[in-house]
């Protein structure tokens, strides 16, 4: 029963059902214990997302090279997806996806925005939820759209510049310094906090790292429009 309201309460899971999806919502679903893999829903069983490409998001130069598996779409089986095609060949980039590959068999999840800095010290898990604040859902899907049809979002890396980091950019345009070593995303910053935890640090302590890495407190962070983005990226 206490677990049962917990979840509802986003505390230990942000699983949603088909039906309430909308258009402008942050998803994401999880490849693994430890990697969720994320993306825009534009509607239609259509996402937006941003991927390395055919093959393992590796090139962190940590042990999670090993570990962190493919963010391509998987329609499952031996037959290209009737609505994707063959996805796996693709080199990477942003992309869409209908909603079925991006699960890639997968659950799926709702990334939640405007959190509260004490229920973002109770989750378990980073990469779920940041304490910013959205932009319309209009603005959402132009963002997503724009990134798309420019393929503009840099190169991916799973720890400077991956899928979460452009989700929440599409939903937020937050940017942040070059100087920091972790990057945007919630995923990325566990990283940091696992290794607090491994030198015997309290959880109490990860969440806290998370907290302070998260886009809507740091204070590097700055509103930048699509087109000045993608002007920076070319």
């Amino acid at each position: 029963m206490e677990s049962l309201l917990l979840e509802k309460m986003g505390l230990l899971s942000n699983k949603i059902s088909r039906d309430d999806l909308k258009p402008g919502d942050h998803i994401y679903s999880w490849r693994n214990a430890i990697y969720s893999h994320h993306g825009i829903y534009i509607g239609d069983e259509k996402v937006i997302h941003f991927t390395r490409g055919g093959g393992l998001e590796t090139g962190t130069g940590t042990f999670l090279d090993n570990i962190i598996v493919s963010s391509i779409p998987n329609h499952g089986g031996d037959n290209p997806c009737p609505n994707c095609g063959k996805q796996s060949s693709l080199g990477g980039g942003v992309i869409s996806s209908c909603l079925d590959c991006f699960l890639s068999g997968g659950d799926l999840y709702l990334f939640h925005y405007s959190i509260s800095p004490a229920i973002f010290m109770t989750k378990l898990r980073g990469g779920t939820c940041t304490t910013a604040t959205s932009d319309p859902s209009d603005e959402v899907i132009s963002r997503a759209k724009l990134l798309l049809s420019r393929n503009g979002f840099g190169e991916y890396h799973a720890l400077e510049n991956n899928c979460e980091d452009f989700a929440i950019y599409c939903k937020t345009s937050f940017v942040v310094g070059k100087s920091y070593v972790l990057g945007r995303s919630g995923q990325a910053n566990s990283v940091s906090a696992a290794a607090c935890v491994a030198r015997m640090l309290s959880p109490w302590a990860s969440n806290a790292i998370r907290l302070f890495s998260d886009i809507g407190i740091r204070s590097d962070a700055i509103k930048l429009p699509v087109e000045s983005l993608l002007a920076r990226e070319s």
